[in-house]
């Protein structure tokens, strides 16, 4: 029997060390490029491109992958949904007119388009 998932890993860590490369060198080549000339900043090797690379991945994107927003976004959902649940109809008024005062419209209200002017009036 093969060990197929061995092949599999290998794989994965091929495709991530030439992913690795290019995007390093892209790195490497667009900031030398572009920063000494512009900004007079110093000129990267190729380890430092794929250290600021990891940098500014790490900073934009966090730590948590994409099952991280999304469990993110649903748990504010759950609470925004939970929080209207527990309101009256007379509170959910309120915060729809407050929503419309801040935003500028309502999701569940399409307002009517405004009647041009008439000839002659101003």
């Amino acid at each position: 029997m093969k060990p197929w998932w061995l092949y599999k890993i290998l794989k994965v860590l091929a495709f991530a060390a030439a992913a690795a490369l290019v995007l390093g060198l892209v790195v490497m080549t667009l900031w030398n490029a572009l920063i000494p000339e512009l900004f007079r900043g110093p000129v990267l090797s190729f380890w430092q491109a794929v250290g600021l690379l990891v940098l500014s991945h790490l900073l934009l994107r966090g730590w948590g992958g994409r099952c991280g927003r999304e469990w993110r976004h649903e748990h504010w959902r759950r609470r925004f949904e939970e929080k209207l649940a527990g309101m009256s109809p007379q509170e959910r008024e309120v915060f729809r007119a407050e929503g419309e005062h801040w935003w500028g419209w309502c999701p569940g209200e399409r307002q009517a388009p405004e009647e041009p002017p008439q000839k002659g009036s101003l």
